[in-house]
């Protein structure tokens, strides 16, 4: 588990953008069943979460469709919560950073780590935004 104090401004950083921060598995699961489309940030401490996948998620929120609602997990923090956000994302195994968008509950778009290692944001936000424009 990573120190509070550590990754405070990295939570920050996406809670600023809208993003609502989940810390239970029961926040988890509430986020996912609200109606409409819901994009879920597995949030991380590392390099490619700061440089690539918090600007994307940020950056895709500039498009005219955009999820109904914004949610973040912490991994390495939010055991729980992030343990069933990861469950609701199978097949996919575990990643972090990771970005998934859910329509009604269901996984519909997936972003994985190795999607967004050395990629720049602005085309993983173009990614998010195809997906915004087919399922919001």
């Amino acid at each position: 588990m990573y120190p509070e104090e550590l990754v405070k401004p990295m939570r920050a950083d996406l809670a600023s953008a809208g993003f609502e921060e989940l810390y239970t598995s029961e926040a988890v699961e509430n986020a996912l069943k609200q109606e409409g489309t819901t994009l879920v940030v597995v949030n991380s401490v590392c390099g490619c979460a700061a440089a690539n996948a918090r600007p994307a998620a940020k950056l895709s929120l500039q498009n005219n469709k955009k999820p109904s609602h914004l949610a973040t997990v912490f991994a390495g923090v939010d055991t729980d919560a992030v343990n069933t956000a990861r469950n609701h994302m199978v097949p996919f195994p575990p990643s972090s950073p990771s970005m998934a968008l859910f329509k009604d509950g269901e996984l519909v778009h997936m972003i994985e780590r190795h999607h967004i290692e050395g990629r720049p944001a602005e085309m993983i936000a173009e990614n998010l935004m195809e997906a915004y424009n087919e399922f919001c």
